[in-house]
């Protein structure tokens, strides 16, 4: 059987496990492309709401139950996420339909080669870039497109899932990952490396990755605050920076008050409502991009005040009894560690509560999180975990996140363990002062949404 080269080639597509963010996008974006897109997944039951469901069919995606029923003949190519085991239904009905089956990646890398895409790389600050680079263009005028791994509020705030959108111009802004390898799939007009701190694999590891990212990239943007990712500059006037670093881009003069954040950019002032030096960089490295496509850093400094956020990034949930409350995907150290750092500001206590997601990433990543988190607690700071998030398959469960608690336990009285999630309001209860932020942090589980509003209406 030939190999897809093209998007043309095909016109009926069936993605398995299409309500994960990944995925959704790409359906989302090739539905509105005029492809007849088709999904399912292990969340759609046939006497319950689900409304990514309802939001994927009123963007033209037509969803089943995972049990065979959205493949037939006329479906050409069945595409799938990495999660997806070979054990499952609709990949054996697709074995004997013999029809060809697509990683998500390898669809998108299709996609990438029909626009002029913008790739943006690291170990965190994707999904935050990449929306915000949207927007600076979107805003500019440019009509581009976007494929993202987080909606976007603004998006959101029109009812759809806001991860997907396709513009009538000629750009197209992705969040490229590098913690499956698919990253090196792409050959972007503009690459952007935004850091590269250990997460799903090793420092050596990541920097061959991002190496390959490099050489399939015309041009090639990195942060040259970070010694990781100024190693891998070819022009430092591409490049972007918020210490004294050589690069072209340059942000000072950061202030955090409340939830706002001021700074300059190459002398232009740029304000948004957002915490924490790790949004300033965001802002610098979609502002560095903007620039260079043609966009006046005063047009970004416009479009970004009007930047309203990205999905359980730094989102506020609200003040309730003098105790603010905040949602957030931070999963890895560097992630979680730049979380705490930008609610401190808010209030003279942060009780942080993370929940991990895996046994394999926690075990890998058990040091460095004890390690990072240590160092960013201040003496009245609180660290609190439950039980790791486990999604299903093959996992040796021969660690617990009171493994960490207590390594965490060595360098700050102040960690806690509580099993049961359910059980977490009731034990940091008597914790809560009223000058405090409760922030809560975890990836990979879609019910921590609802469980993150469910904490704010129980304060």
């Amino acid at each position: 059987m030939l190999a897809i080269t093209s998007l043309k080639e095909i016109q009926k597509l069936h993605f398995i496990g299409v309500a994960g963010t990944g995925m959704s996008a790409i359906a989302q974006y090739l539905s509105a492309a005029g492809k007849t897109i088709t999904g399912s997944d292990r969340y759609f039951h046939p006497s319950e709401k689900n409304e990514t469901q309802e939001q994927l069919m009123a963007e033209g995606v037509q969803c089943f139950l995972q049990n065979g029923s959205g493949i037939d003949e006329q479906t050409q190519v069945i595409v799938i996420s990495t999660a997806i085991e070979e054990t499952n239904v609709e990949i054996q009905k697709a074995r004997s339909l013999s029809i060809p089956i697509m990683k998500r990646a390898e669809l998108l890398s299709l996609i990438v080669q029909e626009k002029r895409t913008i790739a943006i790389g690291g170990t965190s600050g994707k999904s935050t870039t990449t929306a915000m680079l949207f927007d600076i263009l979107d805003f500019a005028g440019l009509e581009p497109s976007i494929i993202s791994g987080a909606g976007l509020v603004r998006l959101q705030e029109q009812g759809k899932i806001g991860n997907a959108q396709l513009g009538k111009g000629d750009l197209l802004v992705i969040e490229a990952d590098e913690s499956d390898g698919s990253i090196v799939n792409y050959h972007p007009e503009i690459g952007v490396l935004l850091n590269i701190d250990k997460d799903h694999k090793e420092i050596s590891e990541l920097q061959e990755i991002f190496e390959t990212f490099k050489r399939n990239s015309k041009v090639f943007v990195v942060n040259a605050s970070q010694g990781l990712t100024a190693a891998f500059s070819e022009n430092s006037n591409q490049d972007f920076s918020s210490t004294d670093a050589t690069a072209r881009y340059k942000a000072t003069g950061f202030e955090q008050t409340g939830l706002h954040i001021n700074f300059l950019i190459n002398n232009i002032p740029f304000s948004l409502d957002a915490i924490g030096k790790h949004n300033m960089e965001n802002v610098l490295a979609a502002v560095a991009v903007a620039n260079q496509l043609g966009v006046s850093l005063e047009v970004c400094s416009k479009a970004v005040a009007k930047y309203k956020g990205i999905y359980r990034r730094n989102q506020v949930l609200g003040k309730k009894n003098n105790v603010w409350v905040i949602d957030d995907y931070a999963h890895n150290p560097a992630k979680v560690a730049a979380a705490i750092l930008g609610v401190q500001p808010l209030a003279k206590k942060v009780i942080a509560w993370f929940q991990p997601h895996g046994y394999g990433p926690t075990r890998f990543l058990r040091k460095d999180f004890v390690e990072a988190i240590g160092a960013v607690l201040r003496p009245q700071d609180e660290i609190w975990m439950s039980e790791i998030f486990y999604a299903g398959g093959s996992a040796i469960k021969d660690i617990s996140a009171n493994d960490l608690i207590e390594d965490l336990s060595s360098l700050t009285p102040n960690a806690f363990f509580v099993e049961d999630r359910d059980s977490l309001i009731t034990a940091l209860r008597p914790h809560l002062t009223d000058d405090c932020v409760l922030l809560l942090m975890g990836a990979r589980d879609p019910s921590l949404d609802a469980f993150a509003r469910g904490m704010f209406e129980a304060l």
